[in-house]
């Protein structure tokens, strides 16, 4: 969430900012401000009334112990209107403030000044390539008939007894798919991060937190009874550890990596660019997230980026980088980088991986703040990134790695399989 202070002595800035998102907000940042000049007028005068009630009630206590109670009397007269008033002004003042949080949560974050400028994901900036794109054979498949032929994942079973999205990995489909998630959190916690098990289950205020709700509201499953959400990414949940935090300065920062299935509605989507492993529902990821001081933050971004390198290049799938232009990044992120596979089959780009810098916006959010050497307090920066999603990095490795022998599994990957062919 942006900060008011930042909008009121900005408008010009945000405005244009948030046009490179091509977003015209002029109307939400303008009713913003004037929001905020209501808020403040109304606790200015919240405060002036509390202030004379409480020094009539010193006057009244003093006039009592001086035998004037008709003195006082009039006095405690003065007062009950006077508390009337603050009533009246403290429902105003709450009424003011929540409708100022509601155009707040509306507002995107600011992207950063290197973000392209564009409208679609053809607008974003490609700024890494490597690895070798390999030639397949004659009679190569797509992962989902490969997925069929060697029996190692069941998407009409995973149908039957959920829907479509939901598959059913079997045999060396399941321990493939374990030994990845073990491998990229040995990754993780090689690299200096702090390994958990997190619930699957956030409520509604941890939603608020990372800036799922409102913005993706649609695209989360809600458990309506006990009103609580699966989630989407273990960012949310690993993120809102923080929620209400004040960390010292000297502990930043914190580093953490989770593992979790996800679960998003993917509402609308439809058609051949998600069949198979493209787009689930229901799929496995491992996260990893920051909480950095803000003068260290980017520096960690690129950090973040270079280690989920690493394990592309131990995978030894090919893949590339794109700088996400205004119109193509997240409501949160201030500028993310995403990581995509090339899927030789299928002779196109899979995503696999975001690493975002939110920057304060999370951490607004939040209230989530640090505490520096001179004992003040200052929001910190959040950042996140997938290291790495499942679905897709499996897709490439089916596909990239398939042989007329067989699927031959990734080097790296054999200690946690105990195997190095599917056939």
């Amino acid at each position: 969430m942006l900060q008011t202070v930042f909008i009121r002595e900005n408008r010009e800035k945000v405005i244009e900012a948030l046009g490179k998102r091509n977003i015209d907000a002029t109307e939400m940042v303008d009713e913003v401000i004037a929001l905020d000049e209501k808020r403040r007028s109304t606790q200015v005068e919240l405060d002036t009334v509390l202030s004379e009630s409480n020094k009539l009630s010193k006057d009244i206590g003093e006039m009592m112990k001086a035998g004037e109670k008709e003195k006082a009397l009039l006095l405690k007269e003065k007062t009950g209107q006077l508390k009337e008033q603050s009533k009246e002004l403290s429902e105003e003042l709450n009424k003011v403030s929540d409708e100022l949080l509601q155009v707040l949560y509306k507002l995107p974050n600011l992207p950063a000044d290197i973000v392209p400028a564009g409208k679609t994901p053809e607008d974003n900036l490609e700024v890494h390539r490597e690895g070798d794109i390999p030639q397949l054979f004659e009679g190569a498949l797509p992962h989902w008939e490969l997925a069929k032929k060697y029996d190692i994942i069941d998407f009409e079973l995973g149908n039957k007894i959920a829907g479509a999205g939901f598959p059913v990995y079997k045999g060396k489909g399941a321990r493939l798919q374990r030994a990845l998630i073990t491998y990229f959190l040995d990754k993780n916690t090689d690299a200096g991060y702090k390994e958990y098990q997190v619930p699957h289950l956030v409520n509604e205020a941890s939603g608020y937190g990372t800036g799922q709700l409102p913005d993706k509201e649609g695209q989360m499953y809600h458990v309506g009874l006990d009103d609580m959400y699966l989630i989407p990414t273990a960012e949310v949940p690993v993120t809102n550890f923080f929620r209400d935090v004040i960390i010292p300065e000297n502990e930043l920062p914190v580093l953490c990596t989770a593992y979790t299935p996800c679960f998003r509605r993917e509402a609308g989507s439809y058609g051949a660019h998600v069949r198979g492993l493209n787009r689930l529902h229901q799929f496995d990821k491992v996260e990893i997230v920051r909480v950095e001081h803000p003068d260290n933050s980017y520096a960690a971004l690129d950090g973040m980026v270079e280690h989920v390198k690493t394990l592309l290049q131990e995978l030894k799938l090919p893949y590339r980088i794109l700088r996400l232009c205004g119109g193509d990044m997240g409501f949160t992120s201030a500028l993310t980088y995403d990581f995509e596979v090339f899927s030789t089959a299928q002779d196109r780009w899979l995503e696999i991986s975001s690493v975002s810098n939110f920057e304060t916006f999370q951490a607004n959010r939040l209230k989530l703040r640090f505490r520096d050497k001179d004992n003040k307090n200052h929001l910190a920066h959040t950042l996140n990134g997938s290291s790495l999603a499942l679905p897709r990095v499996l897709a490439g490795i089916l596909e990239n790695y398939q042989t007329p022998e067989g699927i031959v599994v990734p080097e790296v990957l054999r200690p946690y399989t105990g195997f190095d062919i599917i056939n």
